[in-house]
Parts: C-alpha cells; sequence; structure tokens
C-alpha cells in the first residue's frame, strides 16, 4: 500500500499546531478521533514531545496511519484505536481530544454519539479542540463553505456543513463549556470546549 498523502493537512498542520499547542501544553494523553492518514498525527506528536498522542478511525485506515508512524519513529506516537463514534470506545479517559474535518462527513446521529464520547472520555478540565468549516447561526461563512456543504449533500445528503448552534447544545448535554472560536486559513475554524464538572445533578 503506498502511503497515503492529503496536501490539505500539509496545509493547515502548522496554523492548528500554533493554536493547539496553547491548550495542550498541560496534557499528557491525547486522543484524536478520525486521524486519517495520519499526518497531522507525527507533526503534532513531533512538536509536542511532552505528551502521548493516541491515534484512532476506522479500521480501514489503519495501515495507511501505521506507516506514517512507523517512518516518523516517535516515541510518544501510540498505534491506531478502531474507533466507530457510535460504538465502544476506548476504556480510559483522556486530557485532551482533537480532531480535524470530521463532523461534515458524519451524519447527525454519528456527530450527536460524537459528543456524547468525548463528554464522557475527557478528563475534567481537559479540553476538546475541533478543527473543520462550520455554520454560524445559520449563515455560511464564505461562499467555498456554502458550495463545499452542496458537494457533502450531493454525495450523502445527511453530510453537511454543521452550525455552532447545534453543536454547542450537544456540548452542553456532555457538561463541555465553551472556550473560543478561532478563525483559520480557508474559511475554517477550531472551536475550542473544556470538559467541565457534572451539573446534571439529580435530587431525590
Amino acid at each position: 500500500m503506498t502511503k497515503p498523502f492529503s496536501q490539505a493537512c500539509e496545509n493547515n498542520r502548522d496554523p492548528i499546531l500554533n493554536v493547539i499547542q496553547n491548550y495542550f501544553d498541560k496534557a499528557s494523553k491525547i486522543l484524536e478521533v478520525g486521524s486519517g492518514t495520519g499526518q497531522h498525527a507525527v507533526h503534532f506528536a513531533k512538536h509536542l514531545p511532552h505528551l502521548t498522542w493516541h491515534t484512532s478511525d476506522q479500521r480501514s485506515y489503519h495501515e495507511g496511519i501505521q506507516q506514517w508512524l512507523a517512518e516518523s519513529n516517535l516515541s510518544n506516537l501510540v498505534a491506531p484505536i478502531e474507533l466507530d463514534v457510535t460504538k465502544q470506545w476506548p476504556e480510559t479517559k483522556f486530557d485532551g481530544i482533537f480532531s480535524a474535518n470530521t463532523s461534515h462527513i458524519m451524519h447527525w446521529r454519528m456527530v450527536e454519539d460524537f459528543f456524547a464520547g468525548v463528554g464522557e472520555h475527557l478528563d475534567i478540565n481537559g479540553y476538546f479542540c475541533l478543527y473543520g468549516p462550520f455554520n454560524f447561526c445559520g449563515e455560511f461563512t464564505s461562499e467555498s463553505n456554502q458550495a463545499f456543504d452542496e458537494h457533502l449533500k450531493s454525495r450523502d445528503p445527511e453530510m453537511g456543513l454543521r452550525d455552532y448552534v447545534d453543536l454547542e447544545a450537544l456540548a452542553r448535554q456532555a457538561d463541555l463549556m465553551f472556550v473560543e472560536k478561532h478563525d483559520m486559513p480557508a474559511n475554517n475554524f477550531i472551536l475550542v470546549w473544556q470538559k467541565a464538572i457534572s451539573t446534571n445533578i439529580q435530587f431525590e
């Protein structure tokens, strides 16, 4: 198998790193949901040597991720976990979770399970950084994002750009407190949430 390569990953890896390093500076164990080619994992692990970067994706992506990990020879990279957000997550917690370009290719039901899983597996005070194109209050932020959304829906009507308002509703259900929005190149964003102490307390 030829080692997979994404030009987009090469283009956005440094702008993403410049943001997430501020949230993961004291973290020790990061889960990347949807590692794709593995390029982000290698780049981030190389520049954040104080933490261990756990890759994950569906089984079909593992061989390509393994090629990138093996070539990097980095000791703080962990072989990919088989992860389908709608099913079993790893039986451990992480003090940081990162994901790039995933929510718009998931069906909405998967996005719901994704946020619930993050809420369950992120340690208190840990950060969740989600990168990608998003809408805000029902509006596209650029014509290119609108065209991209139309392209996604032509492939699968249940895919498409997600609105921050809807994601924030899921985050609150998962005890994730919104921290900040970062504008990124190419009409993308990083949305950051922090795991809060549960407010879903029931009194008898």
